[in-house]
């Protein structure tokens, strides 16, 4: 059995574990105002709230109901539009009109939910990100624009810590929303897994989009209460619990001590409700050659924790871990419990670059990740990775150990150039002809050194390596 909260709703349901959230909301409780658009969580016409307790604390946050295998609302709070609905405009609502944000009104629910959870939020976030994944054919988005900074303007009369006491104090929220903690503490913790699964589902954020039937019709199991979700540093490595959230990664303060500058880098990974869905296990066993989380943590020279049915434990490099295409080094009855990497590199300087046909939401061409330590001017430690230039996540070894030891200046650089693309071996596809990924690649290469190090590189030195020097096919 699944139960939930819905709204103000208690839920017990016998529907399969795999089946759509969304399709539940609409069909199963006749709750229209969460629209069902592009099913592959891009659109945002599908979001809900889901509040859930972490340490006896009720948080909140946006996801696509679309992706949201059933089995994990279990435990939950689960709003949609209609939960938000009070016998006034909420401030979010009200803005939205008055702002003439809506023209149609298909994407409008969507916005609202992304919107309260932004007012519900701690965190300092720019008000467009939580938006980020909600699209709209009609207004040209400034309308939109501004109703979201009217609204996070609002964040500063809320109590910090204490935003749902303060909006339901001020009207902002249904009152119903102070009953929602102490009843989800009288849930019984995700108890309806079933052993013979097929399918261990994190986030749902791939295999809803890839295999959604599959799903629905197999034994499924959750992630939830099986593969570890916290963060902490032991033997001097930050060692992170593979079943945490994208957005939990980048948010923790541990990450962010070690990676100042990773939260820059995120808006090109995917939207806010992917982030607050989608986890690091999931981004990592999907083996995409082009995962951007993937080459992110193979430049952090990461190692995985893998665990089996058996509780043997063996630990694997993540950059031996993707064998060729969609194949990796997981065993039958293994999975991915933590993923460690050092902690507080003395002077590593970390950079992300990708490119795709959008900025945002899109999956790249080519994208990339350094990290580098340099000390009086010699490279101590280099990592490069990079996807869409190989059948898997590539750690660039050879371009690595060249550079390694070396004096950092344009000569040596240059130089690494054509070991570069000796390595890689892209093919042409949807997204850029072979030639075209050979030419990212190296301009990519180049511009991590020229974004970490403007005081060593000139735009004109680099621009000319970038313009003169020849791809080697």
């Amino acid at each position: 059995m699944i139960e939930f909260i819905l709204n103000d709703q208690k839920i017990i349901t016998e529907k399969p574990n795999g089946s759509s959230l969304l399709d539940f909301i609409r069909k199963e409780s006749h709750l229209l105002g969460t629209k069902v658009g592009c099913r592959e969580g891009d659109c945002g016409a599908c979001t809900v709230l889901e509040g859930s307790l972490n340490n006896s604390e009720l948080t909140y946050k946006s996801i696509v109901s679309c992706l949201t295998p059933l089995i994990n609302a279990h435990g939950k709070h689960i709003v949609t539009i209609e939960g938000l609905n009070m016998e006034v405009l909420s401030p979010v609502q009200e803005s939205m009109s008055d702002n003439s944000a809506t023209q149609c009104g298909f994407c409008t629910p969507g916005f609202v939910v992304s919107l309260t959870g932004h007012l519900l939020s701690s965190d300092k976030n720019d008000p467009l990100q939580s938006i980020s994944g909600n699209i709209c054919r009609c207004t040209g988005y400034k309308s939109i624009e501004k109703a979201a900074h009217e609204i996070d303007d609002l964040k500063g009369a809320l109590l910090k810590g204490s935003e749902i006491k303060s909006m339901i104090e001020k009207g902002w929220l249904p009152d119903y929303f102070l009953s929602i903690q102490k009843r989800l503490s009288d849930f019984d913790q995700l108890e309806n897994q079933e052993t013979t699964a097929e399918i261990l589902i994190g986030g749902g954020t791939d295999l809803m989009v890839q295999v959604p039937e599959k799903v629905r019709q197999s034994a499924i199991k959750s992630t939830e209460n099986i593969i570890p979700n916290n963060i902490e540093i032991v033997d001097g490595k930050v060692k992170v619990g593979a079943g945490i959230t994208m957005n939990y990664f980048v948010n923790h303060q541990i990450i962010n001590s070690n990676l100042p500058k990773l939260k820059d880098f995120f808006p090109l990974i995917a939207s806010e409700q992917i982030r607050n869905m989608g986890t690091l296990a999931g981004n990592i066993v999907n083996a995409s050659p082009i995962g951007d989380l993937s080459i992110l943590l193979l430049a952090l020279n990461s190692q995985l924790i893998i665990e089996n049915s058996n509780k043997e434990i063996r630990q694997v490099l993540l950059n031996e871990f993707f064998l060729d295409y969609k194949k990796v080094d997981l065993k039958k009855y293994e999975t991915i419990k933590f993923i460690v990497f050092d902690n507080n590199k003395k002077g590593q300087r970390i950079n992300f670059e990708k490119v795709s046909k959008r900025t945002y939401l899109d999956i790249a061409s080519v994208n990339s990740a350094l990290s580098i330590s340099v000390d009086k001017g010699i490279i101590q430690e280099l990592s490069f990775s990079a996807g869409g230039i190989a059948a898997i996540p590539k750690f660039m070894s050879n371009t690595n150990n060249f550079l390694k030891g070396k004096k950092l200046d344009i000569h040596n650089l240059e130089s690494v150039l054509d070991i570069l693309q000796n390595e890689i071996s892209p093919i042409s596809d949807i997204r850029g002809s072979k030639d075209y990924k050979r030419l990212l690649i190296r301009q990519l290469f180049l511009q991590h050194f020229l974004k970490l190090f403007p005081e060593v590189f000139s735009e004109d030195e680099i621009y000319k390596l970038m313009t003169t020097n020849k791809i080697a096919v």
